[in-house]
C-alpha cells in the first residue's frame, strides 16, 4: 500500500467513476462513519464511497488497487467488534446502496439479494409465500446480509436452524482487484474445496460480498415459547444442558440474568418477572400434535431443575412481546450507565453455571455490574460489562474485564467469539486463541486472496509479532515461523 496516495488524483478518479453524491468527503460528512457499533474506537477514513451496484464496486476497487489504497468493506455499520471502523489513507466502501432483493425462488426456496439488504427485509419479502430467512440477529431490524456473511451472524434461532453459514449457498464477490468469484452452488454440493464456508465470517479480509444466494425455510405450523423463573443462575444454566441432553432441540433457548430482565422489563414491559435471579425463553415449533408431548417433556425439565413459574405463550402477540424483550436487551442496558462492553464469546454449555460464577466474582473485583444476556443453547456469552467512560480508570477495567472473560472461554473449551467477530476488539485475544503456526497459516490464506493486503487491513487475526510483544506466542529461538511470509 502506498504510505502516502495522492489524494486529489484519488478523489477525481473515484468521482468520476461514481455518481455525484457518492464520494463523501469532508469531515461532516464522515462523521457518521466514523466507528461501527464498537463507537469507542472512532477514525475517520479518506473518504466514503456509495456504489449502486456491483460495476461500481469494482471500478473503486480497481482505483484503489492503482493508488495503492486500503478498502475497508462496510454494511449498515451494526458491527460490534471494529470490523467496519474506517481506517486514515484508506477508502471506506460502503454497500448501503445496493439493496435489492433480486429474486424469490418459491419453488426451490431460495432468494438472490444484494448485500445491503437488511435481514429482515428477506423474510418480510418471503412471508407471504409462506417462507422465512431463519437467521435473526437482534439487530436484524437495521443489519445488513453483507454484513451478517462477514461475521457469520447468528440470533437466538440458531440452535436449531444455525448460523448464516448453514443458510447460505451462493455468493457474488470480488477480489482486492476487481475479479469475479463465484462461490458455493445452489445443488447440494459444490465442486472443489468449501470456500463457501471460508469465506463466512471472513470480515472483508478476503473479498467483497456483491450478491448472495440464501436459503428460506417454510414458516412452521406451530409456534409457542416458554418463559420459566429461577432463583438462580447456577440452576437456570443446569435446565439448558438437561434440555439439550434429552435430545430436544429447541428453535430458540436464551437467558437473562436478573440486570437484563430489569432493564429489559422497564423497557419494553414484556411481562418478565422481576424478582427472578435469571429465566429461559424457550421456543419449540413444529405440528402442533407434536409439540404437545414436546412442551410436557420441557415443563418437565424445567421444574426438576428448580423452575419456579412457568408460562406458555401461543399466540402470536405475547410470543413477540416475550422476544422483543430480549432483542431489546442490548439497548434495555444502555439506559443503565452512561457506556457498556459487549462481550461475545463461547463455551461448552456444561461449563455455563461455573463461568457465569466466574463473572460475578470478578464484577465484584472489578467494581463493574454485569448484565448477562446470551444464546444459552448454544453456550454463545454476550456479558454487557456497565462503565462510565468518564470516570478514570474505568473504560480500561472494562477492557481488562472482557479480556479475562474471553481467555476464560478458551480455557474451557471455547472461542473468543461466536457471532460478533474479532474485528479489532479481541486482536490480543486471538493470540491466546491461536498458536503461532496456526495464525502463519491463517495470513498465508489472506495472501492468497490479497496478496498486497489492502482489503481492512489490521482487522480479524493479529500479526505474529504483535502476539509475541503480547508474550501470549510462543517464540522459539527468537524466530517466527514462516519468516518468508508478509506480516500484515
Amino acid at each position: 500500500m502506498s504510505a502516502s496516495p495522492d489524494r486529489t488524483a484519488l478523489l477525481a478518479e473515484l468521482q468520476a467513476a461514481l455518481s455525484a453524491d457518492a464520494v463523501l468527503r469532508g469531515a461532516e460528512d464522515l462523521r457518521p462513519y466514523e466507528c461501527d457499533g464498537l463507537s469507542v474506537l472512532r477514525e475517520l477514513p479518506l473518504c466514503v464511497v456509495l456504489p449502486v451496484d456491483r460495476e461500481g464496486v469494482r471500478a473503486v476497487l480497481q482505483i484503489c488497487q492503482r493508488h495503492g489504497v486500503a478498502v475497508v468493506p462496510r454494511g449498515a455499520g451494526t458491527g460490534l467488534s471494529g470490523g467496519a471502523r474506517p481506517i486514515r489513507d484508506a477508502v471506506l466502501l460502503s454497500l448501503a446502496r445496493l439493496h435489492h432483493i433480486i429474486a424469490i425462488d418459491r419453488e426451490n426456496r431460495t432468494a438472490r439479494v444484494q448485500p445491503g439488504v437488511r435481514n429482515l427485509a428477506i423474510s418480510e419479502a418471503a412471508r407471504p409465500l409462506g417462507l422465512y430467512y431463519a437467521p435473526d440477529p437482534s439487530s436484524q431490524i437495521a443489519c445488513s446480509i453483507g454484513g451478517n456473511v462477514a461475521e457469520n451472524s447468528g440470533g437466538v434461532h440458531c440452535l436449531k436452524y444455525g448460523l448464516t453459514v448453514h443458510n447460505l449457498l451462493e455468493l457474488d464477490v470480488l477480489t482486492a482487484t476487481g475479479e469475479t468469484l463465484r462461490i458455493g452452488s445452489q445443488a447440494l454440493d459444490s465442486p472443489g474445496y468449501d470456500l463457501l464456508a471460508l469465506m463466512t465470517g471472513s470480515e472483508g479480509l478476503l473479498g467483497v460480498v456483491t450478491e448472495c444466494t440464501v436459503r428460506l425455510l417454510p414458516v412452521p405450523e406451530h409456534v409457542l415459547v416458554l418463559l420459566a423463573a429461577f432463583s438462580s443462575v447456577e440452576a437456570a444454566a443446569e435446565s439448558v444442558s438437561a434440555i439439550i441432553a434429552a435430545g430436544i432441540i429447541p428453535a430458540g433457548l436464551e437467558m437473562m440474568d436478573r440486570l437484563a430482565i430489569e432493564a429489559a422489563e422497564d423497557f419494553v414491559h414484556a411481562g418478565y418477572p422481576r424478582d427472578a435471579a435469571a429465566i429461559l425463553l424457550c421456543e419449540l415449533d413444529g405440528p402442533a400434535v407434536e409439540l404437545e408431548e414436546r412442551v410436557r417433556e420441557v415443563e418437565t425439565l424445567l421444574q426438576r431443575h428448580g423452575a419456579g413459574a412457568i408460562r406458555i405463550a401461543e399466540d402470536a402477540a405475547t410470543r413477540l412481546l416475550l422476544w422483543k424483550g430480549r432483542k431489546a436487551a442490548f439497548p434495555a442496558v444502555g439506559r443503565l450507565a452512561p457506556d457498556y462492553y459487549c462481550m461475545d464469546g463461547t463455551i461448552p454449555r456444561q461449563r455455563l453455571a461455573e463461568v457465569l460464577g466466574r463473572i460475578t466474582a470478578w464484577s465484584a473485583e472489578y467494581g463493574l455490574r454485569v448484565a448477562n444476556v446470551f444464546h444459552a443453547g448454544d453456550g454463545n456469552l454476550h456479558p454487557l460489562i456497565l462503565y462510565d467512560a468518564n470516570a478514570e480508570g474505568q473504560l480500561h477495567a472494562a477492557e481488562e474485564f472482557g479480556r479475562r472473560i474471553l481467555e476464560l472461554c478458551v480455557a474451557v473449551g471455547g472461542s473468543v467469539t461466536g457471532e460478533h467477530g474479532v474485528g479489532v476488539e479481541k486482536l490480543d485475544s486471538m493470540c491466546v486463541q491461536f498458536n503461532a503456526a496456526e495464525l502463519a497459516q491463517l495470513h498465508r490464506i489472506k495472501h492468497a486472496f490479497d496478496p498486497e493486503g489492502r482489503l481492512n487491513p489490521g482487522k480479524a487475526v493479529p500479526s505474529l509479532h504483535r502476539c509475541a510483544e503480547l508474550g501470549a506466542m510462543h517464540v522459539h529461538h527468537g524466530q517466527l515461523p514462516f519468516p518468508e511470509l508478509e506480516r500484515f
